[in-house]
């Protein structure tokens, strides 16, 4: 059972960084026409923006060359390297929602061996002492799968988020390009 909560502690922390991190760049966004003139007068969007269009022109505003072609390049750096950090630990999330059941597998074969280990001491007469390695396995079992399914849908959930914004941010980044 430590290793299955230890999974799901970890696998949960991540999935609440992640939520996190993708809802910040989700609101408080400015529109790309409002981007695109701020890149064109060379003006940083206002601070109670936070999205990702906000952050993309902070960012390339603060490493602007004002050479058009240098500029393209450095765009299409933030863009590529904005768009990385939105798959961060979703591969880590849906390797621990994977491994989750595996570990309740796991108990279930420790559960078995023990009721096994009961029958050949005292045969098959006493229930009691069986009833604590089935116990063990079909507590593991569960408990590995109670922490997997949500697991899985979360990761899909942020995988599609992900790919979401990853879609908006390279249509700004495409957008910008006409300002430079």
């Amino acid at each position: 059972m430590v290793p299955i909560l230890m999974v799901s502690f970890s696998m949960w922390v991540l999935i609440i960084n992640r939520v996190i991190f993708m809802r910040r760049l989700s609101v408080k966004n400015i529109p790309r026409t409002e981007a695109g003139e701020l890149v064109k007068n060379n003006l940083l969007p206002h601070e109670k923006y936070k999205g990702a269009n906000s952050f993309l022109v902070r960012e390339f505003l603060a490493n602007r060359s004002f050479d058009p072609d240098l500029d393209d390049f450095i765009l299409d750096e933030i863009v590529l390297s904005l768009t990385s950090t939105l798959d961060k630990y979703l591969a880590a999330i849906a390797v621990l929602s994977a491994v989750a059941p595996l570990l309740g597998l796991l108990g279930t074969v420790i559960g078995m061996m023990q009721t096994f280990d009961v029958i050949t001491r005292f045969g098959s007469g006493n229930t009691r002492a069986m009833a604590g390695g089935i116990s063990v396995a079909l507590i593991t079992t569960q408990t590995g799968l109670m922490v997997s399914i949500p697991g899985l849908y979360m990761s899909g959930w942020l995988n599609r988020q992900a790919q979401n914004l990853k879609r908006r941010i390279s249509a700004t980044g495409i957008y910008l390009k006409r300002f430079l």
